[in-house]
């Protein structure tokens, strides 16, 4: 896989983006109470957690980008399963400065490995017994920029 992704923004000069590998760096799943929730009744409740970070590597203008989401289903008080998917990839970005390159790894990084880390979930709980979960598509544009804003906030407070 190497898909590039060129801009020509005459305010920023020509920056490009090229995904260069995309995997899976870690995955869970844990059932603790099969079989017997198997047998329980009533619709489970789910929370999703979802998070994501990036650091550069040693070649030039190489980042990885980790996507983690954690889902959790129970019924009652009982643990149907846990899966957790740390989906990841490696991305050249060249010609940006650290303003864009944070937002283009906060939002173009994260809306690429998004689909991938959807998928592993969905197929591990599959393999656990459980109907498969189908996540709702993400904004990143807007998990991003709330979390500019959040960070803005916090350090206005201190």
């Amino acid at each position: 896989m190497n898909d590039t992704v060129e801009t020509n923004d005459t305010d920023h000069g020509n920056q490009t983006i090229s995904v260069l590998k995309i995997y899976l760096k870690d995955s869970s799943f844990e059932s603790p109470n099969t079989p017997e929730i198997f047998n329980e009744s009533g619709e489970p409740e789910i929370e999703v957690s979802l998070s994501y970070g990036g650091h550069p590597l040693e070649a030039e203008n190489l980042h990885e980008v980790v996507l983690s989401i954690t889902v959790t289903a129970k019924i009652g008080d009982k643990t149907m399963y846990l899966a957790e998917v740390h989906q990841a990839g490696v991305f050249e970005m060249c010609g940006f400065d650290q303003p864009l390159l944070d937002a283009a790894l906060g939002i173009f990084c994260p809306t690429q490995l998004y689909p991938y880390a959807r998928e592993a979930l969905s197929a591990a709980i599959s393999k656990g017994g459980f109907p498969p979960l189908l996540l709702d598509h993400q904004n990143f544009e807007t998990i991003y920029s709330q979390s500019v804003n959040d960070e803005a906030q916090a350090s206005t407070q201190h």
